[in-house]
């Protein structure tokens, strides 16, 4: 018996499938593997002409005060919600529409997705990302769980100029370990982001020294309201 021949839709529609479910495969095998893996490198890493220097450290090597500050200036829900902050993001909407700033509402668990397995990218490649930012989103938060999130994402986060991670950036401007920042130390690298190239840490001046500043005073509001529950029981 002859089988028929399929129509090039068909064909099509059948490659696309099979494709789809290779990506899932892949990036789901890809994050159980960083759920207990060090990450290697980024894409951001790789084609930072600057180099990427960084040093791995666990959590429990790493500040609280760091921690903290983190959660203080760019996720106080952190601890909340499964990796989306719905009023964070349609307030950035709303601000965007309105001709404000262009500005995201993204959660450190998205950050984190992104600086992991995705792009930085701009303009219109920004939101091409955000399909699959959404996915790995879902699945570092099914299959780490916060500590692992918030561990990953403060080891791959540039720090500055080819600096990657906390400990590579508390070495650059302290000359001391993660595990040692201050609470003013911790919150001057965290005013650096998103633009860790062009704000200083040490010195700093202007709006980074008084978000510094800001960031510094929120850290003991963290604590004692336990936003950060999730990392700290």
């Amino acid at each position: 018996m002859v089988q028929a021949k399929r129509s090039p839709i068909a064909r099509f529609l059948s490659l696309l499938f099979r494709g789809l479910l290779w990506y899932l495969a892949l990036t789901f095998a890809l994050v159980l593997i960083y759920r207990f893996v060090p990450v290697p490198t980024t894409l951001t890493m790789l084609f930072d002409s600057n180099g990427a220097e960084r040093d791995w450290e666990p959590l429990s090597r790493l500040s609280p005060n760091l921690v903290r500050a983190v959660i203080a200036a760019e996720d106080a829900k952190f601890c909340q919600h499964s990796g989306f902050d719905t009023e964070a993001i349609e307030k950035a909407m709303q601000r965007n529409q309105n001709g404000g700033k262009l500005r995201g509402g993204s959660t450190i668990s998205q950050q984190t997705a992104k600086n992991v397995f995705l792009w930085q990218g701009s303009g219109w490649t920004r939101y091409v990302r955000k399909v699959p930012e959404f996915w790995f989103t879902f699945l570092i938060e099914t299959f780490w769980g916060k500590p692992r999130i918030m561990e990953v994402y403060l080891n791959v986060a540039e720090t500055g100029i080819g600096t990657y991670g906390a400990e590579a950036g508390a070495q650059r401007y302290f000359k001391k370990s993660a595990a040692n920042l201050t609470k003013v130390e911790a919150a001057r690298m965290d005013a650096a982001p998103p633009l860790p190239k062009k704000r200083a840490v040490n010195g700093a001046g202007g709006f980074t020294r008084r978000y510094g500043n800001s960031i510094s005073a929120r850290i003991g509001v963290v604590k004692r309201d336990g936003l950060d529950g999730c990392i700290y029981k």
